[in-house]
Formats: structure tokens, sequence, C-alpha cells
């Protein structure tokens, strides 16, 4: 009866054990689509032309590579509650696959550099919630509301609710074993240093070893983001901070990036439009 006992608890375990199994996916960064952007920085309107032209390539492109979602970091229009852009924005993300899931990340321009209660509720009646988590396979996501982090003078309750908020995630998902916790935000946290100097780009010093410390404290393995217009890599310990160039109007080639997640771990590849690929191989 003993070996019948034995021979069940370790059927029981292979079982077990097949079912924690993550299988690998990946999915695909974009960054930056900003309608209206291209046209106002070469001051010749305020049109959407070109960022429509891109974005509706990186539409048929995700559509093309079938990854588990699209997400989109931040500045999904140049400014802020404009009707036409948000239009423009929503009737090209409604070309994408219907099984492809597509999740928002708030940027400055979105919810301006100095948000305010008035941009934050415009922002969430046009794209919904400003910070939330989504799980894929052994991968829990946090994205995050950035410019209410850079600049909490307007609004100090959403930022010390979306910090709570974000606390009481990250100990959920480590306390459900996920495996790999990862962060979306439209700031750079830095660009080459942790006590480099504030600029445009990155979340003030302050706020950047406050967020440091929090996402080492939870084991936080990386964190994408984009805002800078172009690709940057940094690293903070065993952190990843990794930032995917715009859609439109990058400051050098504007593409997307592409993330593995298999259970030796996240990698991510930059692709400029010209040299993007024919399939993802998830088996190298």
């Amino acid at each position: 009866m003993s070996s019948y006992i034995r021979l069940l608890a370790g059927i029981c375990l292979a079982l077990a054990s097949k079912a924690q199994a993550v299988e690998p996916f990946f999915f695909i960064q974009g960054s930056d689509p900003q309608f209206g952007f291209c046209e106002s920085r070469q001051r010749i309107g305020n049109g959407f032309a070109q960022d429509t032209a891109n974005f509706e390539f990186v539409i048929a492109t995700v559509n093309r590579l079938r990854p588990a979602f699209l997400i989109v970091t931040g500045d999904l229009v140049n400014r802020q509650g404009d009707p036409a852009q948000t239009a423009e924005y929503f009737r090209v993300a409604g070309k994408l696959d219907p099984s492809i899931h597509l999740y928002n990340v708030a940027g400055n321009h979105d919810v301006l550099n100095e948000p305010t209660p008035a941009s934050l509720a415009t922002y969430r009646r046009q794209f919904g919630p400003d910070y939330y988590t989504f799980r894929v396979g052994g991968m829990a996501a946090f994205v995050l509301n950035s410019p209410i982090i850079a600049h909490p003078k307007n609004v100090p309750d959403e930022f010390a609710n979306q910090e709570a908020w974000l606390r009481r995630e990250l100990a959920k998902a480590k306390h459900d074993g996920m495996r790999d916790l990862v962060v979306f935000q439209h700031h750079l946290l830095f660009v080459n240093s942790p006590e480099e100097k504030d600029t445009y780009y990155t979340l003030p010093l302050e706020q950047r070893r406050r967020y440091l410390n929090l996402f080492t404290e939870y084991g936080v393995s990386h964190v994408f983001s984009g805002h800078y217009h172009r690709n940057a890599a940094a690293s903070y310990g065993p952190l990843k901070l990794t930032t995917t160039t715009a859609i439109t109007c990058a400051d050098t080639q504007s593409g997307i990036r592409i993330v593995t997640v298999k259970g030796t771990g996240i990698e991510s590849q930059a692709y400029d439009f010209g040299v993007l690929p024919t399939r993802v191989d998830l088996n190298n």
C-alpha cells in the first residue's frame, strides 16, 4: 500500500510541476505615437498624417507577428485632451486584432507635465485607468502614471494613492509567486547614472531614489519606458532599465521593441521600422 501511495504522490507532484510550468511568450512595446506631434514640431500645422502612417505600420506589424500583447508607453497624443488626436489614436488602434490586447500608459502629453485633477479626469474618461496591473504567464506587470511621480505638486493625494496601491500589488505578486515583476512607465528613471542631474526626460532625483528603493525592495526585474525618443539601456544592480524610441518623429530612428519572456529570463531587442523580423522564434 505504501508503494502505491508513493506512486500516487509522484504522479501528483509531476502534474503539479507541469501545471506550474509557464509557456514562453513575447510582447511588443511601442512608445510615443503622439498624434499631432510631427506637424507641430515641423511648424506646418496640427494634423497627424505622418503619425497615422507610422502607427498604422506598427499595428500592421503587431497583427503580423502576433505577440501576447502590445503596450504603448505614453504620449498617445500630443495635446492633452484633444478630441481629434484622441479619436485618431483610437481609430488606428481599432485595427489591432481583437485577440491581441492593447495596454495604454499615461505620458506627460496625455496628462500634462504637471498633472491636475482635471487632466487626470480627462485621461481616465478617454483612455481608462492611468495605473493598473495585469498578468501574463509568470509575469506580473505594473503600469504607472509617471507624470504623477515626476510632478506631484497639484495631485499629492494621487501620488500617495498610486504608491500605496503599487506597494500592495507588488507584495501580492510576490506572495503569489510571480516569476517576473515588470514596470511600464513613460519617464526614464535615469539615462546613465542613478545620481545624475534632473532632466526633462527623467524622474527628479528625490522621486528617482524613492522608486529605485521601492523596486529593489520588491524585486522588480525590469522597467520599460519611453519619452526619450531614442533607445537607451541602463541598470541599477539587478534592475534593468530599458527605453524604447518613439513611433513617430523620433530623434534617431522610429521603431518598436520586441520583448521575449521565458523561464530563463526576459530579453529584448529594439527594431527600426526598416529592419523588422519576419517572425519571432521563442525556441532560441
